[in-house]
């Protein structure tokens, strides 16, 4: 079931009011909030400049500042965006381990693995993919002892028949 919902926002220095659709589409057990192209462009500033202010978003955006605050909101209230982060310079961490690991998941245990892994704390993105591999993990440990304890880890768990990792030395 899909139903639209008018989300209006005063522009205070004239005087008029800006109203827009926002589309909602239920499922059956809660609404999902679906990111319009103005969502997706503030986001995609955002992951050039998480720290721009509401002002600079409005002005690159071309929107009142309050609307960018409603839809912030929203994106946050939806769990569309999940956060903000810092980036740091390369050699900030240059001790800590940065992998890839590909992994082969027999059968259709791929849920059970997926829910496996999610609870290993060195392991932060894991994607579905396809090709050779079933699943591919993003990982970082502080040393190679704890990098070795994950990846005996990650094989030991039922469901995943083959795995192979990549160390990660530089970005370019």
């Amino acid at each position: 079931m899909t139903s639209r919902k008018k989300q209006c926002s005063i522009r205070q220095r004239i005087g008029q009011t800006e109203c827009h659709a926002v589309k909602y589409t239920r499922n059956a057990a809660s609404a999902t909030y679906v990111p319009d192209d103005l969502d997706r462009r503030i986001i995609a500033h955002l992951r050039v400049d998480g720290r721009a202010s509401l002002s600079k978003l409005s002005d690159a955006l071309g929107v009142a500042r309050g609307t960018v605050q409603n839809r912030l909101d929203r994106l946050l209230e939806t769990g569309t965006l999940l956060g903000f982060t810092v980036r740091v310079r390369e050699d900030f961490d240059a001790q800590t381990i940065h992998a890839v690991m590909m992994i082969e998941v027999v059968g259709k245990s791929t849920t059970q693995v997926i829910r496996r892994l999610r609870d290993i704390p060195e392991i932060y993105a894991l994607h579905t993919t396809n090709g050779n591999w079933d699943l591919v993990a993003n990982m970082r440990s502080a040393t190679l002892s704890d990098f070795d304890r994950v990846l005996r880890e990650v094989r030991m768990i039922e469901g995943v028949s083959n795995s192979e990792t990549s160390l990660l030395l530089s970005s370019v």
